[in-house]
């Protein structure tokens, strides 16, 4: 386990039980979600090399914007 885990774990310990089931449960749901992005990733990387070869063109063609996250 990594420090960072271990400490992150330590610290949710002194939480109460409820609180200690809601983290849980929210890095359980990120662990599925991120299992069910790599499974359609690995279903259609042709899919994404064409849409990877798109964006590369538009931005080439000057048809993309720079993004500027604090415009959000």
């Amino acid at each position: 386990m990594s420090e960072m885990l271990d400490k992150t774990i330590e610290q949710v310990k002194q939480l109460p039980k409820d609180r200690q089931d809601a983290i849980a449960a929210f890095i359980l749901e990120e662990i599925e979600d991120e299992a069910r992005w790599d499974a359609a990733f690995a279903k259609s990387p042709e899919v994404l090399e064409r849409l990877a070869e798109e964006a590369e063109a538009e931005d080439q063609q000057g048809q993309t914007e720079e993004l500027n996250p604090d415009a959000l």
